[in-house]
């Protein structure tokens, strides 16, 4: 385990209902989601939590080796949610790429629980602009992988 990993586990607490940002890191920052197969495979699992009752999903954008996700917590703990999302996506590449048991998320993750008061369409927007702040496109509607339920 990394040695910053267990730090991003202190002091985290799940609240359901409540509204955080996370984010994400494949391992090694191996740009995985270039392949459209493989970004498509593992959007599925972001929409499969909210499908089984776990969230629900309010914007998120996969870059290349990256995943940030505004999500409400509707169940269970954070830890968990984000832990099924990255071993499920991660079965199903290692099913398509035929490498089983290959780890593709790093250990942990970062969160940040949003306050009520903080302008969650605002926050969307600035998730969603990844790409352009990355230099990947020149309009957000020409990045495939994102979405909002603002926008």
């Amino acid at each position: 385990m990394p040695p910053n990993a267990i730090d991003l586990r202190c002091g985290r607490v799940s609240e359901i209902g409540r509204i955080y940002l996370i984010t994400t890191v494949t391992l090694d920052r191996v740009r995985l989601f270039e392949d459209l197969i493989l970004a498509r495979t593992t959007i599925a699992h972001l929409r499969h939590a909210d499908a089984h009752g776990h969230s629900k999903t309010l914007a998120w954008v996969l870059m290349p080796d990256h995943l940030h996700w505004l999500v409400q917590l509707a169940a269970g703990d954070l830890s968990r949610l984000v832990a099924g999302f990255k071993a499920g996506s991660a079965a199903s590449i290692n099913r398509i790429l035929q490498t089983p048991g290959q780890r593709r998320w790093q250990t942990g993750f970062h969160d940040h629980a949003l306050r009520t008061e903080e302008d969650l369409p605002a926050i969307a927007r600035y998730v969603i602009a990844n790409p352009l702040r990355a230099r990947l496109v020149t309009s957000v509607r020409a990045y495939p992988h994102w979405d909002a339920v603002w926008l």
